[in-house]
């Protein structure tokens, strides 16, 4: 049965790995600029404690914090996968917009190497989403006009980790990640006067990156009920290697550039979180993407910082109860990010709440998660968003002996 069931985990793999790349999850007119919307990577779980993980170290495959991969035990073996579906409506100064986006959000996979002194993970998920289609009407000099502007594609990520239990307290983690895909984005411009040519800029990025992420805990249960997590994460800045295109096809003049002027930002995020019994936890993150300082076009100071404080509390009434109810998992959590796009006016708050369904036979859980988003991404426009992430989280006990 387990031979099986790894089988169609690798066929489900595999199939993920070829076809996330062209994942789209955004309808936003503003993943035109930049790198498109960014992804935080955070398990479903997690999404619903406000999007913490630095400081987090439960049994939930945590790509955001490689030095969680060691709180599977000994002979579990991990596999979570989710999908979400966004609603959102768009208010700008040409009136309101609805829109919904689905995508799949990530397959991951977590297993012990050594005890509980070495485990690995490794998944794929989207790193951005590009992804729009509108107009603007305008008048010029007495002539009447129209500029469309269209994008497509994203980047995604393949990562594969190592954990470290060091001592009893102190674990110590990393990824390498492979960044890869393509964004394209089209503006076309006409008017209503068939003798005045229009004209019409394309735009392609190309990325294949790669680059590295490195987690630290520190973690103590005292009196046998009340366990401490403090953690840290850090990624540095990196040079991203690709092909950036641009030309006009109305005079087909053209321009093309490595991405020796592009570069990820720096990263880093700190966290704490207590639980107690085994019933409640609360947990506070810090994080910050160093966008100003990493390079665009050759040039620094192109985006903003971006920057996200985190808060979730997680509570269950008894996980050893013989009623289901008490061994359900209900979730609240609550952010403030700062937006990347320099255009943006107000920082993004969002609310979350979820439950946790565990499965009757196993220690494997059903996980839903509901979150909204108000942005205000450029200048005259607001967006809100509702999102519903479902996430199946498997763990089965495989690497052990069984007696005859």
């Amino acid at each position: 049965m387990q031979k099986h069931l790894l089988i169609c985990l690798l066929a489900a793999f595999t199939l993920v790995c070829s076809h996330l790349a062209a994942q789209n999850a955004t309808s936003s007119p503003s993943s035109r600029f930049g790198f498109g919307e960014l992804n935080d990577n955070i398990p479903t779980q997690y999404r619903a404690l406000g999007g913490v993980s630095s400081g987090m170290r439960t049994a939930v495959i945590n790509p955001s914090q490689p030095a969680s991969y060691t709180v599977c035990d000994s002979t579990t073996f991990m596999f979570d996968l989710a999908g979400s579906v966004m609603w959102t409506n768009y208010g700008d100064n040409n009136g309101q917009r609805n829109r919904a986006n689905g995508n799949l959000e990530y397959i991951t996979l977590q297993f012990p190497i050594w005890k509980r002194y070495i485990a690995f993970s490794a998944g794929i998920m989207p790193y951005s989403s590009v992804g729009y289609d509108f107009s603007v009407d305008g008048a010029a000099g007495g002539h009447k006009y129209i500029v469309s502007y269209q994008g497509e594609g994203g980047f995604s990520q393949v990562y594969a980790g190592l954990g470290f239990n060091i001592l009893n307290w102190v674990a110590l983690g990393g990824n390498f990640y492979y960044m890869f895909g393509d964004a394209t984005n089209t503006t076309l411009l006409e008017f209503d006067e068939a003798d005045i040519t229009g004209a019409a800029m394309f735009k392609n990025m190309t990325v294949g990156n790669f680059r590295f992420r490195y987690g630290a805990q520190l973690f103590h249960t005292f009196a046998k009920k009340h366990e401490v997590v403090l953690g840290a994460v850090y990624e540095h800045k990196k040079r991203m290697k690709g092909e950036y295109l641009q030309y006009e096809l109305s005079t087909l003049d053209s321009l093309a550039e490595t991405s020796d002027g592009f570069q990820t930002p720096a990263y880093y995020s700190v966290g704490a979180s207590y639980r107690y019994d085994d019933r409640l936890l609360v947990a506070f993150d810090y994080s910050c993407h160093q966008w100003s300082s990493a390079l665009y076009f050759g040039e620094k100071n192109q985006f903003a910082d971006r920057s996200r404080i985190s808060l979730g509390v997680e509570y269950r009434h008894n996980p050893l109860s013989r009623h289901y109810s008490a061994r359900m998992f209900w979730r609240v959590g609550a952010s403030l990010l700062s937006s990347y796009l320099p255009y943006a006016s107000q920082k993004d708050l969002a609310v979350s709440l979820g439950i946790g369904l565990p499965f009757r036979t196993t220690a494997s859980m059903l996980n839903l998660t509901v979150e909204y988003n108000r942005r205000h991404p450029m200048p005259a426009m607001v967006e809100n968003n509702l999102k519903l992430t479902i996430g199946v989280g498997i763990s089965e006990h495989w690497f052990f002996k069984r007696r005859l």
